[in-house]
């Protein structure tokens, strides 16, 4: 499949980047047959979706013609969640469309709002931004879209996830252009998507790229079983033995990423953390060093890694287990991109090893299970990596660098050169750890009399209170009762109902506790910072 029914001015631009074949999504967005429609796409990250709707922007805004000419408003709308999908995708744009004279402004938050400004005012073609940040721009009159003929919402789902509903319709109301085009991008079609599909697109054509299963093909999905308290130095011995050029590693909060990042620094690993607290300034000092390799291993959570694209990621590890199999999948899709083999590993405490099969059961991925690589692993495989390294720099010697070779072997012999070589290049390499044996999985065993489980409620009138995490936070009984213990200064049999609602949870403590659990609760809690528990004084 090749770019036929593309501009000739990004068949220039293609073809001197060596892209010949087409992906499949590219090929099925720039057929003639979808010529002028409106388009519903699911695609996964990573198929080459920029170049697919730049190829359509530029046939659509273009016609015959070889270059844009001034536009007073913006002829073309992309929306993306995060402002690095957005940085990233006006990057791509900018070299594709390089011979058509088009000017591209990005509007995303943590940016200089003044320069936006100057650049929407001097007449951008395509504008590329963040749901919030383009809504403020509309607002405040300095983006107009009534002259928008393209609008396209990249990675539409996770939009929806990250609460701009709102803000999406704003846009595409105010994007009032004759025959206005949206094609809509995202990875899965939720009763959501279609919904926004039906409202603000005319009569959409429905393009699938990719099977249920096709989104994995390209990641190779692991699990290697720990004991719990020895999760870091797993994840030690796995970037040490898959030596990855690239590597994610993903934790549940932002003092998890904080800690973690420290723990492989202090170990010897180029390492970034990238969390919710940290400046624009900073992230982009972080992803700048991952793409030119001065750091190998980012540390991140799954909010800060969202629309993140780095080169040659080859293995992600989940040093917390996702919550739930969209996150599996997400996570894990930052490797595998673009035809490129890719590894996803979950490090999996003992006692989690059947949640973990659930999970991949409902993501449709196929586990393989194993123990994670030891010290004698790795120092196996460091002999092989050494000794193809070694023999590459034989190959390629300088001829002062044979003169030094010369001068050393008068009084040593080649082999304490060479070891003394091989001893130096393992020495940069982080010392492998030595892990415990994990216990063998348990066979769940029947027991012909066990009584039926019962609810536990605390005896005499109880005390109800509510915590800020519900059905939207994936609240459950599992983690909610050892929170309450810790945090309360109680134990379960002072745990009475559990009601999970939509963006809150109620739970009964027994009267003879809940005076205790009360002041107990206003304690600061550095673990759970973001999760508050308060006496509830509504009816119940």
């Amino acid at each position: 499949m090749s770019f036929d029914h593309a501009h000739p001015a990004l068949r220039r631009t293609l073809a001197a980047r060596g892209y010949t074949a087409a992906t499949p999504v590219q090929a099925a967005v720039t057929a003639e047959t979808v010529r002028g429609r409106d388009l519903l796409v699911s695609a996964q990250t990573g198929s080459g979706k920029t170049v697919a709707f730049g190829i359509v922007l530029a046939g659509a805004l273009l016609g015959e013609a070889e270059r844009f000419v001034p536009a007073a408003a913006p002829r073309a709308l992309i929306v993306t969640p995060t402002r690095e999908l957005a940085l990233q995708v006006c990057r791509e744009l900018t070299w594709l469309f390089a011979e058509t004279g088009a000017r591209l402004a990005t509007c995303v938050g943590g940016m200089d709002v003044r320069r936006e400004r100057h650049a929407l005012g001097a007449g951008a073609h395509v504008v590329v931004g963040t749901p919030g940040r383009l809504c403020d721009h509309l607002e405040r009159g300095a983006l107009a879209l009534g002259a928008c003929e393209m609008v396209v919402l990249d990675e539409a789902d996770e939009m929806l996830d990250m609460g701009f509903r709102e803000e999406l319709e704003r846009l595409l109301e105010a994007a009032t252009g004759a025959e206005r085009r949206t094609l809509l991008f995202s990875a899965t079609i939720p009763p959501e998507i279609a919904q926004l599909a039906k409202r603000y697109q005319k009569k959409a054509l429905r393009i699938a790229t990719a099977s249920e299963g096709d989104g994995h093909r390209d990641i190779e999905y692991r699990a290697v079983s720990v004991v719990p308290r020895e999760r870091d130095l797993a994840v030690v011995n796995l970037l040490r033995y898959h030596e990855a050029t690239g590597a994610l590693v993903f934790c549940a909060t932002r003092d998890g990423v904080t800690r973690l990042a420290a723990n492989l620094h202090e170990r010897g690993f180029p390492v970034v953390a990238l969390s919710g607290e940290l400046s624009q300034r900073e992230r982009n000092q972080a992803l700048q060093a991952l793409r030119d390799r001065r750091a190998r291993v980012c540390v991140a959570t799954d909010v800060a890694s969202r629309g993140l694209d780095l080169p040659d990621l080859g293995l992600v590890v989940h040093a917390d287990l996702p919550q739930n199999a969209q996150v599996l999948v997400h996570r894990s899709g930052r490797t595998g991109r673009a035809g490129k083999h890719g590894i996803a590993i979950m490090v999996v405490p003992e006692p989690a090893r059947r949640h973990v099969e659930r999970l991949a059961t409902s993501a449709r991925v196929q586990l393989a299970w194993s123990a994670p690589p030891s010290g004698d692993d790795i120092r196996r495989r460091d002999q092989e990596v050494l000794a193809a390294e070694i023999r590459t720099l034989a190959d390629q010697p300088a001829d002062d660098d044979r003169e030094l070779a010369r001068m050393l072997l008068t009084d040593r012999s080649a082999e304490d050169l060479v070891a003394a070589l091989v001893h130096l290049r393992r020495e940069a390499r982080p010392a492998p750890e030595e892990l415990t044996p994990p216990a063998p999985p348990r066979r769940p065993q029947p027991r012909p009399h066990a009584r039926p489980q019962t609810q536990h409620r605390p005896t005499g009138p109880g005390a109800w209170f509510t915590i800020n995490v519900g059905r939207s936070k994936n609240a459950d009984p599992k983690w909610l009762i050892p929170l309450l213990c810790r945090r309360g200064s109680i134990t379960k049999s002072s745990i009475g109902k559990i009601q999970i609602l939509a963006r809150e949870t109620r739970v009964e403590i027994a009267g003879s506790d809940a005076e205790a659990f009360a002041v107990a609760i206003r304690r600061p809690d550095a673990k759970d910072r973001n999760i508050h528990i308060e006496p509830f004084d509504g009816a119940l």
